[in-house]
């Protein structure tokens, strides 16, 4: 594989991940993909719906989850269990060879524990780098590896970590090796206008026209982390990245968001 070979890295998340039908019919999207491609998953609606079946308090701050130890293994049984072997299995009755990672696995992804400053997130990690020579030898296999939202600090320590941003730097990692697509799928059709209008999808966003977004507050506060995320990868040489509906991988006329440096 060389530059000219297209790598495509999917994360998925949102409502598709707690719809078994709408779960189902991404993953038969994805494994139709022809070419590498790695998948990224989320799954916080479920790590929450399990925390409150047990008990455990669930603490957001702008969006982010306040992982202490007690949520890190519940967490971790969620995203690199349940979720994460529940894919694997459903992408392999599809012909799809896959292999499931968290951080840790091949040493793929190494995080720094987040330091603490106006608020402790606890066992949180932040990407410090990415180890591409296993995953390689695994594309070039045609095995789809699939990545949790579960990262290590190389001390023995796992860190819950951004789905967003692990999609992200895996893009910015091979964009060296490959022509990288950055796709985030969910349940919306890209980036709306009007939140409350699944019609009002912006085509594109560029980064001048990002930021005028930002001045009028247009852009609903959850996606702006992502928003983030999509820009880092092109300011790094990622060639591709959208956001919208799993329809958008297929190339049929859907309508979503691309993103692009101009």
């Amino acid at each position: 594989m060389d530059k000219h070979t297209t790598l495509k890295i999917v994360k998925i998340g949102g409502n598709v991940i707690d719809d078994s039908q709408a779960l189902a019919s991404f993953l038969t999207t994805f494994s139709s993909l022809k070419g590498p491609k790695i998948l990224v998953h989320g799954g916080g609606k479920s790590a929450t719906a399990l925390a409150h079946q047990t008990g455990l308090e669930v603490q957001m701050i702008d969006g982010r989850r306040i992982t202490d130890a007690a949520t890190l293994e519940l967490i971790t049984m969620v995203y690199a269990g349940k979720i994460n072997k529940t894919i694997v299995a459903q992408l392999q009755a599809l012909d799809c060879n896959a292999l499931g990672f968290t951080g840790a696995d091949g040493n793929t992804i190494t995080s720094q524990k987040r330091p603490i400053s106006t608020v402790d997130y606890g066992f949180v990690g932040d990407v410090k780098k990415v180890e591409t020579s296993t995953l390689e030898l695994l594309l070039e296999q045609g095995i789809s590896p699939v990545f949790c939202a579960i990262t290590h600090d190389q001390k023995g320590q796992l860190l819950n970590t951004n789905a967003d941003t692990i999609a992200s730097e895996l893009a910015i990692a091979f964009a060296s090796q490959f022509e990288v697509q950055l796709y985030y799928c969910f349940e919306k059709k890209g980036v709306l206008k009007d939140v409350n209008d699944d019609a009002s999808v912006i085509k594109t966003i560029t980064k001048a026209s990002y930021k005028e977004l930002l001045s009028s507050q247009v852009i609903y506060a959850g996606m702006l982390p992502k928003l983030n995320n999509c820009f880092h990868a092109l300011d790094h040489k990622v060639s591709k990245v959208c956001i919208g509906t799993p329809e958008m991988l297929l190339d049929s006329g859907a309508i979503f968001t691309t993103l692009t440096i101009q």
